[in-house]
Order: C-alpha cells, then sequence, then structure tokens
C-alpha cells in the first residue's frame, strides 16, 4: 500500500521534501504506555496511539503545494497550494529546542490556519518551503511575463 501523498500528486508534481513526526513528540505518550504496559495491558493503548500517529502522518512539500494527512481509519488532510501560502509559523518549546522538534502552522490566503504538531526539523521544513516557493515563483515570473 503506497502512501497517500504519492497517490495524491498531479501530473508534472514532484516531492521536494517529506517531513515526519518526531519521536520525541510522542514520548509522553510513550512512557504512559511504559509505566502502565502492566496494569491490565492499558498501556499498550498507549504505545499503539503512539504508533498509529508516528506511522499514519505524512507531511510533504511538492512543487505545487503542501500536503499533510493525519489518521489511521479517519483521515484528515490539510493540502494548500504552495502560491496561497502566506507564511508558516514555527512553534518550540524548551525540550522542542534540545530534541529538534516543534509544531508548525500554515497560513494561506483566505484559508484558515493549518497546525501540524510534532514535526521533526520544523525549521528545515520551513526552510525547504521557503525555497521551493521561491523557485516555483520565479518560474511562474519567468513563464508568465507581467503585462504592459
Amino acid at each position: 500500500m503506497g502512501s497517500y501523498i504519492e497517490s495524491a500528486l498531479t501530473k508534472g508534481e514532484k516531492i521536494v521534501y517529506q517531513g515526519k513526526t518526531s519521536i520525541w513528540a510522542l514520548t509522553p505518550l510513550i512512557v504512559l504506555g511504559l509505566i502502565f504496559v502492566g496494569l491490565f495491558g492499558i498501556g499498550l493503548l498507549f504505545l499503539a496511539a503512539a504508533a498509529i500517529r508516528y506511522f499514519t502522518t505524512e507531511l510533504a512539500i511538492t512543487n505545487k503545494r503542501v500536503i499533510a494527512k493525519f489518521g489511521l481509519i479517519s483521515r484528515s488532510t490539510v493540502e494548500i497550494n504552495i502560491h496561497k501560502i502566506e507564511s508558516i509559523q514555527v512553534n518550540q518549546g524548551i525540550l522542542g529546542r534540545i530534541f529538534n522538534f516543534g509544531s508548525i502552522v500554515v497560513s494561506g490566503a483566505g484559508n484558515p490556519q493549518a497546525p501540524v504538531p510534532g514535526i521533526s526539523s520544523p525549521l528545515d521544513f520551513r526552510r525547504a518551503f521557503l525555497n521551493t516557493q521561491e523557485e516555483t515563483g520565479q518560474a511562474r515570473s519567468i513563464a508568465q511575463p507581467a503585462q504592459a
């Protein structure tokens, strides 16, 4: 079974950068799972929740848009055209700075904010987005000369 992002690509669209969920962001679930594993197996539910969140969250920047997918059975997606995005905000706490994880908030023109929590290397994601937006913006302005 292929990834959601690969199946959602359109003609001529290529993945530029793929983000991952940080294992450090899932530490509270993992610790609770290990603590409560002996208590009637309740800890297994916490460990399963951490594993599902880790393996079912997909995040990518393509040459046309930013795509985020969450969930296994119930799926939630965010797909915003790269030229419609006004800003990407990075939120990192103290532990996030130490272990290089945080949340990003994608804000688009006319779209509500789309938070993506617990991403590994959020500053790399923002840098890749800005580079891609700049490259595609230049290609777009070359392909469509200004009207006089």
